[in-house]
């Protein structure tokens, strides 16, 4: 099961990080980044946050389980979608620890065939 927009627009409303916090559709799923950083994944309508230190000092009592078949264990969020301070705190100290993004690779410039009309 698909994850619905809905949902999606419902954490990050809950989160209270406006702008900060952004989705991408990916797989039929959604990423959550904060600052450019992945912090977050909504799978099957169910907040999945990275794992890290984050989840384990802030909210070490989350359940987990993969969030897609042959993942590892991701602490489940659901429980904090009512606590807006607890969400914030938690993806905003993921962002922390997660290292910066890579910079994208330049696109390769397609082959001409070097003949003029």
């Amino acid at each position: 099961m698909a994850t619905d927009r809905d949902f999606v627009d419902y954490v990050s409303e809950q989160a209270g990080l406006g702008a900060r916090l952004s989705s991408r559709r990916m797989f039929g799923e959604y990423a959550f980044y904060l600052d450019g950083k992945v912090v977050a994944f909504a799978c099957d309508n169910s907040l999945f946050v990275k794992p890290s230190a984050a989840a384990e000092e802030l909210a070490p009592d989350l359940p987990r389980r993969p969030p897609y078949p042959g993942a590892k264990d991701y602490p489940v969020a659901d429980e904090l979608l009512d606590d807006g301070e607890a969400l914030r705190r938690l993806l905003l100290r993921t962002a922390e620890l997660m290292p910066a993004p890579k910079p994208a690779r330049p696109r390769a410039k397609p082959a001409t065939t070097g003949r003029k009309r």
